[in-house]
């Protein structure tokens, strides 16, 4: 197969022909129509991630056609379309098997612990489990941006900030999860309030339904605070860095909800503990989402609530994917960007 690869940390991206993944008794492999370039792959390629074993391929977020399937697996058969989580539960344990498999002690991640989807074709287990099907109607493009970015949004909006209509949400970082973030509130009701440093950025998360931008800085919580008259109801750190984490938390009204989205690179960074404890905050960690909480959410895409299509900003070959990977921290916002293998 045709893929994206690396043989060291920060090293260069080659584009090379590698040997097929192996179909996994259980699982699949997955001929990839499109596959999204996240901020996290850029995490694994600098050496920030321990799972991550070299030569490696990366690629968390996709979507395709089953290839083939394992021994065992009794939902899905070649041909069909399909996405994935970027986390795969074993299938096995109490957390799976309760629809939680996010956080499954046995979890795999293409793009981390295996070979991605930077590839033509990936490598699913567990695939009665971590395979979701794409709807009729929604582009392998749009699907693609599901498995990372907006499906972490959405539960970080739905189930761990419990945002309900009417209440104010900070969002901080507009950037695929952060512009996520923002749509997917808005279109549930909420006051949305996007912080970012690029003014392009914030310009992209009121035409998603953000109801004011802030730029970010010393000043953004003070200026949160006074636009939702006293404090967000929840706050997203979608950055993941010590500023935006602590601006986050002060940017809440007392009894407020924090979620950590964002990656911390380097150690964890000092909160204003005294404020969580005075005012009653709770400060909440969000690790993508299971597949079977997709429906709920694949419902809204469907009835055109939601709108993932409008975050795909253009579709790449490899050579162009290569170099967007090793830039892709300092990379202006320009929506998200999709590798077509077969391009």
């Amino acid at each position: 197969m045709r893929a994206l690869y690396y043989e060291r940390f920060g090293g260069p991206v080659e584009v090379g022909t590698l040997a097929d993944p192996a179909v996994p008794d259980g699982g699949a492999v997955i001929r990839v129509e499109a596959s999204g370039l996240c901020r996290s792959d850029w995490h694994a390629w600098a050496g920030h991630d321990d799972s991550v074993a070299l030569p490696h391929v990366p690629g968390h977020e996709f979507a395709g056609v089953v290839e083939a399937v394992g021994r065992g697996v009794t939902r899905w058969r070649a041909g069909d379309r399909v996405t994935a989580p970027f986390v795969n539960g074993c299938g096995e344990c109490e957390w799976c098997l309760s629809g939680q498999a996010q956080v499954c002690p046995r979890q795999t991640q293409p793009g981390f612990t295996q070979w991605g989807s930077h590839a033509q074709l990936v490598a699913v287990r567990a695939a009665d489990t971590n395979l979701v099907r794409v709807p009729d109607g929604l582009s392998s493009d749009a699907a693609a941006s599901l498995g990372c970015r907006f499906a972490t949004a959405y539960r970080a909006v739905t189930t761990r900030a419990r945002i309900q209509p009417g209440e104010w949400l900070a969002v901080y970082g507009a950037g695929g999860v952060g512009l996520s973030a923002v749509m997917i509130a808005a279109a549930l009701g909420a006051r949305v309030v996007a912080v970012d440093r690029a003014p392009a950025a914030l310009e992209l998360a009121a035409r998603l339904g953000a109801e004011s931008t802030v730029p970010a800085g010393w000043e953004a919580p003070a200026l949160v605070t006074e636009l939702t008259n006293g404090g967000a109801h929840a706050s997203i750190d979608a950055v993941g860095s010590a500023e935006t984490a602590s601006s986050s938390i002060r940017s809440l009204r007392r009894r407020g909800r924090h979620v950590q989205v964002g990656l911390l690179a380097s150690a964890v960074p000092e909160l204003p503990l005294d404020r969580v404890i005075a005012w009653e905050l709770d400060v909440l960690g969000s690790h993508g989402m299971a597949a079977a909480d997709y429906p709920a959410m694949l419902d809204l895409v469907a009835a055109g609530r939601l709108r993932p299509q409008e975050l795909v900003g253009r579709s790449v070959g490899f050579a162009e994917a290569a170099r967007l990977l090793e830039t892709a921290d300092s990379a202006p916002p320009t929506g998200i960007a999709v590798l077509h293998p077969a391009g």
